[in-house]
């Protein structure tokens, strides 16, 4: 194992030292602000996403969380993401800790708990942003990746924007090329891989402000698919009758690993 970390370090060092991609510190950027280059790659990515009346894609989410002995540990969670608008979603999650699943059909919203087969149903907004505010401040349920598929996502994530750079482009990230950008408003500084081609989100990375411990949280994109048919039936959840239900509201207090709230999405 020691070994393996001095590797992992040396290893860290040297790409710190031959990094290609051109460093652009906040010294040189600071006289930029909102840099035109940025501005454009996100209208472009968020228009993308925003005329799709149809999407699916899975995301995995990769959050810190504090330890006992001081260095942060890793959760993850992977969601398989269906959405038609105006207002249908779908979304089924797996992760290290319990399965879920969230059914928006433009009338009501469930959250499904398979393992203890538990059901709770809501009345819901007629639009899908409206109904992601409702989940959160009701249950507490929100997803990461909601700036993708809110109705501007634009809007959604340049609210408060005060920094927007270009960074450089990557051949690794999403297995094609990407262009990188990094933007910050006073609550957080995120960097966002969107793809050079098809301008769809690859990997989004951020840090929180009012984090002391600057933990990291991180979500890729994967699997994109837009404007394809999707069943009628894929938004309703089948099994109500059968499984037991419980209110619809934020669950008790729990020392089982979950996303910090910190990073809820400026439209809830």
């Amino acid at each position: 194992m020691s070994g393996l970390l001095i590797s992992l370090g040396a290893r860290a060092e040297n790409v710190q030292q031959t990094s290609p991609i051109d460093r652009r510190d906040t010294t040189e950027e600071s006289h930029l602000a909102l840099e035109p280059k940025a501005i454009a790659l996100l209208k472009a990515m968020s228009s993308r996403l925003a005329v799709a009346r149809t999407m699916t894609f899975t995301s995995v989410t990769t959050y810190e969380s504090p330890s006992r002995i001081g260095p942060p540990l890793v959760y993850t969670t992977l969601s398989e993401v269906t959405l038609q608008r105006p207002d249908n979603l779908r979304v089924i999650v797996l992760g290290d800790g319990s399965a879920s699943e969230f059914y928006y059909d433009g009338k009501t919203m469930m959250a499904y708990t398979p393992s203890e087969n538990l059901v709770a149903v809501a009345d819901a907004p007629p639009t899908l942003d409206a109904a992601l505010k409702a989940a959160y401040d009701l249950a507490a349920i929100y997803f990461p990746f909601t700036d993708a598929i809110v109705a501007d996502p634009y809007q959604d994530i340049a609210d408060g924007l005060k920094q927007a750079f270009y960074i450089g482009q990557s051949r690794v990230v999403g297995g094609t090329t990407t262009d990188m950008i990094a933007i910050a408003t006073d609550k957080v500084f995120a960097q966002i891989w969107i793809g050079a081609e098809d301008k769809l989100p690859r990997m989004i990375r951020a840090v929180y402000r009012d984090d002391p411990a600057r933990l990291r949280h991180q979500v890729t994109f994967d699997n994109w698919k837009l404007n394809i048919p999707i069943a009628s039936d894929t938004f309703t959840f089948s099994n109500t009758s059968r499984a037991r239900q419980i209110p619809f509201a934020r669950p008790e207090p729990t020392t089982s690993p979950s996303p910090p709230t910190s990073n809820k999405p400026s439209t809830r």
